[in-house]
């Protein structure tokens, strides 16, 4: 009798999604499968700022785990959360076709005060990279904590006198909770990762691994990995205002990339583009650019701000 495939998520209406998404997409070539729930230590805690949390991994470790422990055979992330270094003895499975990689801002009263970059404003984020990024393009902004899983940080909004606050189009559109007031930032260069989903599993589980293989994007796997060997040659991790995007088109790859000072008062910012065929390198070449460009002396910063 075939083993039933032990799906392991968190418990938010947009982890389920993404585990759900990945079970039926499992059972289109006929593989049964379950989800098993699992709380990880970024859904208990909800009022600590990620980038005080020791945040890399903190919404994977309690998965792996599982994993490590033999209570799940995958487990489902949206891949921005995962460490660009995985657990001892778990492997990349399979990454999804990628979603909108835009980030958002989900805003309260008349929009055309975003049209002055001067204008006096009060945001709210837990990311360090949209606080950095955001602050570069709009300097007169307070900028409040946001945490929690989507459907609470918009209650937060509408429960708060900001005037708007920043999400990732795709954890919203995902699960129709994208409102009207809503537009995309498209100046803002999104996490390493963001919009796509990713399968791990046990390295040691070919079966498990052959499968989940089926659900793989190629073209996603691949600009996904050079924004995260981007973010990873730069030492950085999710509490690092560090950028990039890579998009293929035409069998060419086109890479952006930046990195922020935490007040937004620099920014260093890169653009290159490369063949399909030998991409395979291009995030670390670019992150060893940026590093001449001075990325190390920001770096330097934020790690003694730490």
């Amino acid at each position: 009798m075939e083993k039933i495939i032990r799906i392991g998520t968190r418990e938010s209406q947009l982890a389920v999604w993404q585990a759900e998404t990945v079970q039926q997409m499992l059972a289109q070539y006929g593989f049964k499968s379950e989800l098993v729930y699992i709380k990880s230590d970024g859904d208990i805690d909800l009022v600590t700022p990620l980038y005080e949390i020791g945040v890399q991994g903190v919404f994977t470790k309690t998965l792996d785990a599982a994993l490590l422990s033999d209570k799940i055979d995958i487990a489902v992330h949206s891949m921005k959360d995962v460490p660009t270094q995985l657990a001892e003895g778990i492997v990349q499975a399979a990454v999804l076709e990628r979603a909108s990689y835009k980030d958002i801002v989900v805003y309260k009263g008349d929009k055309s005060k975003f049209e002055n970059k001067d204008s006096a404003l009060t945001i709210a984020t837990s990311s360090i990279r949209r606080k950095a990024q955001w602050l570069n393009h709009y300097p007169n902004t307070k900028i409040e904590n946001l945490r929690g899983n989507v459907n609470t940080r918009l209650q937060k909004v509408n429960d708060n006198n900001w005037d708007g606050a920043i999400f990732a189009a795709a954890g919203l559109e995902r699960i129709n909770l994208r409102p009207e007031n809503s537009f995309e930032l498209n100046w803002m260069l999104p996490a390493p990762a963001q919009g796509a989903i990713m399968i791990v599993c046990w390295k040691n589980n070919t079966e498990i691994k052959g499968k989940c293989f089926l659900l793989n994007d190629a073209a996603t796997a691949l600009c996904v990995k050079l924004e995260r060997d981007f973010l990873r040659k730069l030492m950085g991790g999710c509490s690092t205002p560090i950028s990039a995007l890579a998009e293929i088109k035409n069998d060419t790859v086109y890479f952006k990339g930046n990195i922020c000072s935490v007040n937004g008062d620099e920014s260093i910012s890169i653009e290159k583009s490369g063949s399909v065929k030998d991409a395979a390198d291009l995030g670390i070449k670019v992150a060893e650019e940026v590093l001449k460009q001075g990325a190390d002396k920001l770096i330097q910063a934020l790690q003694n701000a730490k």
